[in-house]
């Protein structure tokens, strides 16, 4: 049985992908003394992402690729999530910002019974104020709205039982996938969705501390992005009050 699913979402990422990002997450990968996949999730990218990635599983068999017409991060990272055989699935971003040699402070976590264990920063070094004073005040607001104790819900770097992904994936899936604009879609509500209804079912969570290096990306659009994980944020509340969950 495979031990480990990584996924890694991807949405024109020509540049990360000839900077040698996946080469480093085989090569740590195949030092680790556990089984492993690697899901690479396509969000119909508009550049040359997909050939480089088909060049690059040709030559690394535990790689794979699915390919989604575009409808944002969260339903690529769902896709990938669902299609893991692992006992552990964990994503993460293709640029790398939390390095996958990160996962060294999860697996432990694991072995404790904790079903999920999510990546919290500490500062943000090198990102932009604006970038910061988003994330405070994103913060406030899920603490206000939804009661979440977490510091960091919006690190890309998470890892989830089989279980636990079984039980809160098919109640959000069609809540996501559908972008109405052009370009990426970060959204920055779904890992608040996905914490809450883990938080309600009673799964055990862990939040550790991990490394993170700002990286530049047109993706975050930060007027944009905290709009929509407001409105977010009010309908995961609504959805609850009403039973939908």
């Amino acid at each position: 049985m495979t031990n480990l699913s990584i996924v890694i979402p991807t949405y024109n990422e020509s540049a990360n992908i000839k900077r040698g990002v996946l080469d480093e997450v085989a090569n740590y990968l195949n030092g680790i003394k556990t089984d492993y996949e690697v899901i690479v999730v396509d969000d119909g990218s508009s550049d040359d992402s997909v050939v480089l990635i088909k060049k690059f599983i040709s030559r690394h068999k535990e790689f794979r690729l699915i390919q989604n017409p575009h409808g944002g991060k969260a339903n690529t990272v769902m896709t990938g999530m669902l299609a893991g055989k692992g006992e552990i699935i964990l994503f993460t971003d293709m640029d790398q910002a939390t390095p996958i040699t990160q996962i060294e402070k999860f697996l432990p976590e694991f072995e404790k019974g904790v079903d999920i264990v999510i990546g919290s920063r500490s500062g943000r070094k090198g990102a932009p104020l604006i970038r910061k004073l988003s994330a405070w005040g994103f913060a406030l607001l899920r603490g206000l709205i939804l009661g979440l104790p977490f510091k960091d819900t919006q690190c890309g770097f998470k890892a989830f039982s089989k279980a636990s992904i079984d039980k809160i994936v098919p109640k959000i899936k069609n809540e996501w996938g559908v972008v109405h604009f052009k370009g990426g879609a970060v959204n920055a509500g779904f890992d608040v969705e996905l914490l809450y209804l883990a938080k309600k079912y009673g799964f055990k969570i862990a939040e550790v501390p991990v490394e993170w290096n700002y990286v530049d990306t047109e993706r975050v659009q930060v007027v944009k992005d905290a709009m929509a994980a407001i409105y977010d944020m009010l309908r995961i509340r609504w959805n609850d009050l009403v039973r939908k969950y």
